[in-house]
């Protein structure tokens, strides 16, 4: 119960945070929305006030504490609140994008992880130094740049210069969207640059992390036993080196799951992929506070459902946590 307990008052904290910073921010909607009204439309600054709260739904005078219960209580509710900017609830908006955000991590995560722990194992095993050389510059060169300008140049090479894939949006707009073939395979073309530009920048952290545990469970004892019995040097890799050096990484994948969610604005902006990361850069340049207060609150709650799925399956993958 304390496990659930913990990661609850968490959100409710980091809610509470995220609220009270949005709501502080400079440019307020409304008095932007007013001074183009009184411009294009010649009224009077209040009367242009008054007719751009209406248009919005929205009341800056409300006491802040007063919005904050209003929100909380919304929450529990399951809701939160209207969008601003496209006048629908802000709960659809987020179930609509939360799809094409977990598609594109959820595929890069899985794939730079097996890619790095299979070869991980494998330079730990053959201990040859030009594969070290070799993981050492791919690290030094993905790891120190960002993904988004890694991103940037995948677009340059293979949309704008090569021209082999789209760069922009989920889908082809010649597709018809829903179970189909077509639609299908626009969406995975759509998503190739978006996972690569995650998969190339990843990809050597988790191959280092397993090189680094394997190295540290061929020195063990259990391995030089096997060794001894006879046993053939695929069983002692797999069942052996792999299993023991898996697990400390499982904990690191679902925490990166949750990191990588709340470092998706960049990528989706750039990309235009309508996930919650494109939404929350919408909402930011139109000073859509409910929108905002709905995208950081599902990437908090994945953020923190993350750690605590971690914790969950390193013990149950762990057979002495499991005993104890």
């Amino acid at each position: 119960m304390r496990k659930l307990i913990m990661p609850l008052i968490t959100i409710l904290f980091a809610i509470i945070a995220m609220f009270l910073v949005i709501q502080n921010m400079p440019g307020d909607p409304v008095e932007t929305l007013a001074a183009e009204i009184s411009r294009t439309e010649n009224l009077e600054m209040e009367l242009a006030y008054a007719k751009a709260k209406s248009v919005l739904n929205y009341d800056p005078d409300i006491p802040v504490f007063q919005r904050l219960v209003g929100y909380l209580g919304g929450i529990l509710r399951g809701n939160l609140g209207d969008s601003l900017a496209y006048r629908k609830p802000v709960l659809d908006l987020v179930l609509g994008a939360l799809p094409w955000t977990l598609l594109v991590l959820t595929v890069s995560l899985a794939l730079s992880f097996t890619v790095g722990v299979v070869a991980g194992l494998f330079i730990a095993w053959k201990r040859k130094r030009w594969m070290n050389a070799l993981l050492n510059l791919w690290q030094s060169i993905f790891g120190s740049v960002p993904d988004y300008i890694i991103a940037y140049l995948l677009i340059f090479l293979f949309a704008v210069t090569l021209g082999w894939l789209p760069a922009r949006g989920p889908y082809s707009a010649q597709v018809t969207p829903g179970f189909n073939m077509p639609f299908i395979a626009s969406v995975l073309r759509h998503a190739i640059l978006p996972v690569l530009a995650y998969f190339l920048t990843t990809v050597a952290n988790w191959t280092i992390g397993m090189r680094a545990n394997a190295l540290g469970s061929l020195g063990e004892d259990y391995v030089a036993y096997a060794r001894a019995r006879g046993l053939s040097q695929r069983r002692i890799l797999i069942h052996y080196v792999g299993r023991n050096s898996i697990l400390p990484m499982i904990t690191s994948l679902a925490i990166s799951f949750g990191f990588m969610f709340g470092g998706s604005p960049l990528i989706e902006n750039l990309f235009l992929y309508p996930g919650v990361g494109y939404y929350l850069n919408q909402a930011i340049a139109r000073r859509d506070y409910p929108l905002m207060q709905g995208m950081y609150f599902i990437m908090i709650v994945v953020v923190v459902l993350s750690g605590l799925l971690a914790e969950r399956l390193y013990t149950v993958l762990n057979p002495r946590l499991r005993e104890r």
